[in-house]
């Protein structure tokens, strides 16, 4: 089981060393493939220590890898989960001019980044948002800020704070073939450049999300990651450390034991993925369903969250295997039986069991 037959994209945590960034690894990527880089922003969102500001939604510098014709490789992004290896770095903030745009409304960043050049300096990349307000930003030695014609907040930029240009979250665009070589293309050139796998470190995969929009499909992802959990985090090793995981809701492992089906027999996905939305689900569980019951999905896909963190693309693939032929058994229409008392003992071998696949 080491070879992949799903198209499957992949997101790995990694670490530069001190002094290096991912634009580093970035480069050495597009030289190795005869492409290039193109710096863009990456959105994500924190906590925010502002009283009355629940959260800070927040744009930072990534670089996105293209081919010799345009053809993408890979998404350097910043992952804000990784902080314990950050822990105590000191420095000064805004490596290489390095800066995040923060806002607390997700529409607003949204539109100031459709408007803002991610080349541009502090100085200058509200500006293109600031015409749209009819106002100019406000321009201070180390930050800027915009706000509307009313003084109200839209958006501010503060130099990148120390140590966080070190997180390397390496993004793929969706693997169809070979999925082993063509990630140790990305992380060779990361591990001879000194990146490692962060404390918090987590490997991501996704799916495709439409074979799992029937009723039996879908509770049966819901009895794997629900039922098997503990047996799956001791069989694949997953990180303790990890952040943003969490078991299923309860209400949605009662939800998919209902019946789905009408009296003439047809599934009632429309009806389960309704009522799916308001089971409680979050994005930040062992596997993000959110896409799957969503009307509007942003990436139509199945997030398997749990993998450990690497940076060899063969031990990767080899968990993604496991995890591939647990997701193939979930498209038959049996329902998966619960674990029985033996599987902790031999956690991998119920899982192969339980996929059909053991040699």
């Amino acid at each position: 089981m080491d070879q992949l037959t799903l198209r499957t994209g992949f997101e790995i945590e990694l670490l530069a060393p001190p002094g290096s960034d991912r634009q580093v690894l970035a480069d050495e990527i597009a030289a190795r493939c005869g492409g290039r880089v193109r710096r863009s922003f990456h959105g994500d969102s924190e906590p925010s220590a502002v009283p009355g500001v629940g959260v800070f939604r927040h744009l930072s510098p990534a670089f996105d890898v293209v081919g010799p014709q345009g053809e993408p490789v890979a998404r350097l992004v910043d992952d804000i989960t990784i902080e314990a290896d950050l822990a105590g770095v000191r420095g000064l903030p805004g490596h290489r001019g390095w800066y995040r745009v923060l806002c607390d409304d997700a529409r607003l960043l949204r539109l100031v980044e459709r408007h803002a050049d991610p080349d541009a300096p502090l100085s200058s990349v509200l500006d293109g948002a600031a015409a749209l307000f009819g106002v100019s930003a406000d321009v201070f030695p180390a930050a800027a800020r915009l706000n509307d014609a009313t003084g109200a907040s839209v958006a501010v930029v503060l130099p990148l704070p120390p140590g966080r240009e070190r997180p390397c979250e390496v993004v793929t665009p969706p693997l169809v073939a070979g999925h082993a070589e063509a990630l140790e293309r990305l992380l060779v050139p990361a591990r001879e450049l000194g990146f490692t796998v962060p404390h918090e470190a987590a490997v991501h995969l996704h799916v495709d999300g439409a074979p799992f929009r029937r009723p039996a499909s879908f509770a049966n992802v819901v009895r794997l990651f629900g039922h098997w959990r503990e047996v799956l985090w001791a069989a694949l090793g997953t990180n303790p450390a990890c952040r943003r995981l969490a078991p299923l809701p309860e209400a949605l492992l009662d939800l998919v034991e209902l019946p789905w089906e009408d009296s003439e027999g047809r599934t009632g996905w429309a009806r389960l993925q309704a009522v799916a939305r308001s089971a409680g689900l979050t994005k930040y569980a062992d596997v993000n369903l959110t896409q799957l019951v969503s009307p509007r999905p942003q990436r139509d896909t199945l997030e398997v969250r749990i993998l450990p963190g690497d940076v060899d693309g063969y031990a990767v693939v080899r968990r993604a295997a496991l995890v591939e032929a647990l997701l193939t058994r979930c498209h038959d229409p049996r329902p998966l039986p619960r674990p029985d008392a033996g599987a902790a003992a031999d956690p991998r071998g119920a899982l192969l069991d339980l996929a059909g696949v053991r040699s």
